[in-house]
């Protein structure tokens, strides 16, 4: 309990310096923000009113006070483009962001721990070969690449399942499972790659350790040695591979909802980003931003868990 009070105690400062980084994307704007986002052939009353709208007349720690006090009581602001609240804005896509994310991680997950558990049991072997084969075609192809091609293969050429659209899970679960399965396998067998070879190469380490001659020596079959003892130590930098992994997806699948169509934050970072709405872009990026860090917080908590050792180091 101790080491986990510590680690959340420490993420205030870095949540502190995320905010000012994320308030500081309307003052860092090149000249005058107003002009920016209205354009420079507005009149100047419009570009005035904006400024007041935007809180620019105010000194800069007056400024952030303010942004910081409405975000800490769910306020974002508003969208510059129709006046919608930033937040509510943000409750609409990440949904589905959130469901592409965990199903992205658990494909990847599934096919990571199966490959590269037994790639590094049956090293040598074809097993092995078809394993780092797998791995190293997978780093190498881009999944947007591989999305455009399933969308070629599976929806085009075979109509069995659809090339873009959403539909929210609990308005209909067929029509959610069959749009997200293209995007979910595109993204998560790419990602899959990268966890695969992690796992392979700690388990080889951990396979060549002295304890586990030992509990060879003492007659434990391969299965057991493996899955209970081996296992359990290489899953630390797998573990740190994950949570970076997961946290990487949120805010990297721009691309496949863009390939796909799917109403995600990235996709709406992207179109606000295109109709100059800084307030949705500066308070996406914000939300996104602080579940990587709980993500990262979670991260070691976990390796707490998997070996005690770490939490009573820190003691």
């Amino acid at each position: 309990m101790a080491f986990l009070i510590r680690r959340l105690l420490l993420t205030l400062p870095i949540l502190f310096i995320v905010s000012v980084v994320c308030w500081s994307m309307i003052n860092l704007i090149p000249g005058d923000p107003a002009t920016v986002i209205l354009g420079p052939e507005a009149s100047e009353q419009a570009k005035e009113q904006m400024r007041e709208q935007l809180g620019l007349n105010k000194p800069l720690v007056v400024q952030y006070v303010d942004w910081l006090d409405g975000v800490l009581h769910g306020n974002l602001g508003e969208s510059l483009v129709d006046g919608t609240p930033v937040s509510q804005l943000i409750l609409q896509r990440l949904p589905v962001t959130l469901e592409l994310a965990l199903g992205t991680f658990f494909v990847s997950l599934t096919i990571a721990v199966v490959a590269g558990i037994l790639s590094a049991s049956n090293r040598g072997t074809w097993i092995d070969y078809l394993s780092t084969g797998f791995a190293l075609g997978g780093i190498s192809i881009p999944h947007f690449w591989l999305g455009m091609m399933f969308i070629i293969i599976f929806a085009v050429n075979l109509g069995w399942l659809p090339a873009s659209g959403f539909e929210p899970f609990f308005q209909n679960p067929v029509a959610n499972i069959t749009a997200m399965i293209l995007p979910v396998l595109a993204t998560g067998l790419r990602e899959s790659a990268e966890l695969t070879r992690m796992l392979r190469s700690s388990l080889l380490e951990e396979l060549g350790s002295d304890y586990v001659r030992t509990a060879f020596s003492k007659g434990l079959s391969k299965r057991v040695v493996v899955i209970k003892h081996a296992v359990r130590n290489a899953l630390i930098p797998f573990v740190t591979a994950s949570g970076l992994q997961i946290a990487g997806l949120l805010g990297g699948l721009v691309v496949t909802e863009q390939v796909f169509q799917l109403p995600g934050v990235g996709r709406l970072i992207v179109e606000s980003i295109e109709q100059r709405d800084f307030t949705v872009v500066q308070g996406a990026v914000l939300t996104v931003t602080v579940i990587v860090v709980l993500i990262n917080v979670l991260v070691d908590v976990l390796y707490a868990v998997i070996d005690p050792r770490i939490a009573l180091s820190k003691e």
